[in-house]
């Protein structure tokens, strides 16, 4: 290992500066299976991680030996400049993530992703970029999923209340009769609606990357990662998704505790198979740019995915426990609609719901 310009450098393999695949996040918890496919496909593949200590505090053992690491920053425009040498496709999937409710970590999030896009986004054009990009976007960019009501059909939902959560009424309401609306696929014409910090931030990221596509010509496909689990995910940290959140609690002999009613629907996507979409992105014949939902097409409820793992977990783990809890900045529904993906890129899922729980439920969540 090395430091140049503030930047850490690692060569592993002997990865020449040619023909590179640059993955920004590459350490984290999709990166890196995003690396791992790459590798295995033959890609010669960069990372650049700023191992952001709620994420990782040490270069992982998991990452690939077939890629090059570049610990730095990238809202630092050296090292950008650096890791774009070469470079022909980017995969961009570094981010700070979580809901960002706490309002004193807003400039944390604004300067990992809106700041960091902006400055990856600026050392391409500098660098006269003509491959493609690929962005890790997510569902949170349409807030509520979509809806319908019976008697006054399709309708976006106000954001829900206080008042009625507090008294357990946990379905968005319609805006015309008040009475609960029935949640409906969504798919990536809606109207995006972000309802937290992060969410807000996804939101900036498209702009950016597709106002730079307009300006370009660079083809940039966003995908709208739906609720992904699997190996590698993080416990105990604000990058802990609610199936990690369950799964660490099984694995201390607790239950896992489900908020609102449990009945919240969700799409579970497997993270091998989200990065198999990011690389179906990166490398097939012809770029696409737009949105595409990443999802399963296939949606459970968070009461169902709970005990999926505590099934799994075997006969003597705890069951789930139903809390009436809540969180103001969660939604009720959302789900996806991939028909885009499967129709456009050639995308659908390969990983079984129970048996995908079940390797999750046994698998070592990363500690920080």
């Amino acid at each position: 290992m090395n430091t140049t310009s503030g930047v850490i450098r690692t060569a592993f393999g002997g990865v020449s500066w040619q023909n590179m695949i640059l993955v920004t996040g590459g350490a984290g918890f999709i990166g890196s299976h995003v690396v791992d496919e790459l590798v295995e496909e033959g890609h010669e593949v960069r990372v650049l991680d700023l191992l952001l200590d709620a994420a990782h505090a040490v270069i992982p053992d998991y990452l690939n030996p077939g890629a090059e690491f570049i610990q730095a920053d990238v809202a630092d425009r050296d090292a950008v400049s650096e890791a774009l040498r070469g470079v022909d496709a980017v995969c961009h999937q570094a981010a700070m993530v979580g809901l960002g409710v706490a309002m004193g970590d807003i400039t944390d999030y604004v300067r990992h992703n809106g700041l960091g896009t902006a400055v990856l986004l600026g050392g391409l054009a500098e660098a006269g970029f003509e491959g493609r990009m690929v962005l890790a976007s997510s569902m949170v960019v349409y807030g509520e999923g979509a809806y319908r009501c019976k008697r006054h059909g399709p309708m976006t939902p106000e954001p829900r209340t206080r008042e009625d959560l507090e008294l357990g009424h946990f379905s968005p309401r319609c805006q015309v009769c008040s009475g609960d609306l029935e949640p409906i696929a969504i798919d990536e014409s809606a109207t995006l609606d972000p309802r937290n910090v992060y969410a807000a931030t996804k939101v900036h990221q498209e702009h950016l990357c597709f106002a730079f596509a307009r300006e370009t010509g660079v083809a940039v496909t966003a995908l709208r990662y739906h609720n992904v689990y699997g190996p590698r995910m993080p416990r105990d940290t604000p990058y802990a998704g609610v199936a990690a959140i369950f799964a660490s609690a099984l694995a201390a002999g607790e239950p896992p505790r489900v908020f609102e009613d449990g009945g919240q629907l969700r799409d579970f996507v497997h993270v091998r198979d989200v990065a198999h979409a990011n690389v179906i992105a990166l490398t097939q014949e012809n770029p696409l740019t737009g949105a595409f939902n990443v999802a399963s097409g296939d949606p459970r409820s968070v009461g169902e995915m709970a005990n999926a793992l505590a099934d799994a977990a075997g006969p003597r783990a705890p069951r789930p426990v139903v809390t009436g809890e809540y969180r103001l900045g969660d939604v009720r529904h959302v789900f996806a609609c991939a028909e885009r993906a499967e129709r456009e890129l050639g995308f659908k899922v390969r990983e079984d719901f129970y048996d995908g729980m079940a390797e999750f439920a046994l698998a070592p969540l990363r500690v920080a």
